[in-house]
């Protein structure tokens, strides 16, 4: 996962800086230090990295801190301050043509996910009530335009495209006229990449650029290539004028410099990052959110966001009834384990809860199956199983567990979970969790 070698490093320094009453200037620059090595290794700018500490620094050891109250707290809440600040201090959403089709421009180098996050900024879109039409201007590279057919078909989304003999500028002129003629309001131009950047290739994006008139033009990196990510924005913006970045394989094994650099040394927001292959994955990007997951405070909002896109209200609505009236199923169960599905990983959700920072994480041991394999349990159960569970005997549980190729033992265990957990809802419902008033009381635990 990004930023994990250096979200470990900086928790560890915080983790020293807490423990301590009181802090000297020597223990603050100490610190600093460490910060200083951990986001160089993260492949962090150096001159970024530079001004970072500096500033920090000055805070920490100015303003009477030092002899205040909880001094190591101020300190962290300064590092996360400004790697918010680092970042672009709040959230850069994308701009509309006031007079539709509004037209984005993706470009990059060959190789970042450009065609990938192309569909998926068509999939967020259209969520969001839009009408997108890709457009295939990337002639060049084989199955070029293939791909963008298969991610557009995908996420339901339609694709442009005049095969790989007719020039990407006429291709961009036509496109346009059928936006018009089919009634889409946004039109997201995939083009070409090289494996590095030179004339022929901004030539063509310059002409592109003139026909098109683009909104905003959108570089797409790759995190996985550190700090040259960041020089290959600056070259772009240069030569071509960038709007917002789009950052990629951010899930990966990756130091992530990347996001903590791009913003400070181009001036160009980050708009979205790739979290994973799934249309869910692609993530709008919240600078003070990424700065609580690197240090480890969680990421709740997030977290939320997830939920809400995942959870159907109405569906919600109804386990909550089921709940209450303790006529909660297998059946449901398999609904809310699928919708869970949607949300992302089981480590990646945890890590988003405050105290799951990395350290935290690298203690708890997550089965990414156990989900799929439940499913396949409950799937391999009839539907009058699913509904009452007290029918299923010694052979129809060897059934399931041929049919699901899960083991007997596994059967059992999520019968009983089951069982305990519907325990547990009518506990909390019907008021022995919780009192009248809603306060906690003892009927809930029984071991208290």
């Amino acid at each position: 996962m990004a930023f994990q070698n250096l979200g470990d490093k900086l928790q560890g320094v915080f983790k020293k800086l807490r423990g301590k009453g009181t802090l000297s200037e020597k223990d603050v620059k100490d610190a600093m230090r460490e910060v200083r090595l951990a986001l160089l290794e993260a492949d962090v700018n150096f001159r970024v990295v530079k001004d970072f500490v500096s500033g920090v620094t000055e805070k920490a050891v100015g303003k009477g801190v030092l002899e205040g109250i909880n001094p190591g707290q101020q300190v962290i809440k300064f590092v996360h301050d400004d790697l918010v600040n680092l970042m672009g201090s709040t959230q850069s959403q994308l701009t509309f043509s006031s007079k539709p089709p509004t037209v984005y421009m993706m470009v990059g180098l060959q190789g970042a996910g450009k065609t990938t996050s192309t569909g998926k900024l068509a999939g967020i879109l259209r969520k969001q009530g839009k009408r997108p039409l890709l457009v295939a201007c990337d002639i060049y590279r084989p199955a070029a335009i293939k791909q963008l057919q298969i991610v557009g078909k995908t996420y339901d989304i339609p694709v442009f495209e005049m095969g790989d003999k007719v020039s990407p500028v006429t291709i961009t002129e036509k496109a346009l006229e059928h936006a018009a003629a089919n009634s889409n309001d946004v039109v997201i131009i995939d083009t070409a990449g090289r494996l590095h950047i030179d004339e022929e290739l901004m030539d063509e994006l310059h002409q592109i650029r003139t026909k098109a008139r683009p909104q905003e033009i959108l570089l797409v990196v790759d995190a996985m290539t550190g700090q040259d990510a960041v020089n290959v924005a600056q070259t772009f913006d240069q030569k071509l004028g960038l709007d917002g970045i789009i950052v990629t394989k951010l899930d990966s094994d990756t130091r992530g410099g990347a996001v903590l650099s791009a913003k400070a040394v181009t001036g160009k927001p980050i708009k979205y990052v790739g979290m994973g292959e799934k249309l869910e994955d692609m993530e709008v990007f919240h600078p003070d959110r990424m700065a609580s997951r690197i240090l480890g405070m969680g990421d709740i909002l997030t977290l939320v966001d997830k939920a809400q896109a995942a959870f159907d209200e109405k569906q919600a609505a109804e386990l909550e009834q089921k709940m209450r009236t303790n006529a909660f199923t297998l059946e449901d169960f398999l609904v809310q384990m699928q919708q869970m599905k949607q949300m992302g990983s089981i480590k990646d959700l945890l890590g988003m809860m405050p105290g799951m920072g990395q350290p935290a994480m690298a203690n708890i041991d997550i089965d990414e199956n156990a989900l799929t394999h439940t499913e396949a349990i409950i799937q391999s159960m009839t539907k009058k199983e699913r509904h009452d569970p007290t029918i299923i005997n010694g052979s129809r549980k060897r059934r399931i567990a041929a049919g699901s190729g899960r083991t007997i033992q596994e059967v059992n265990r999520l019968l009983k979970r089951f069982e305990e957990m519907r325990k547990m809802m009518k506990g909390i419902t019907s008021g022995g969790m919780f009192g009248k008033k809603g306060k906690m009381g003892k009927k809930g635990f029984p071991f208290l």
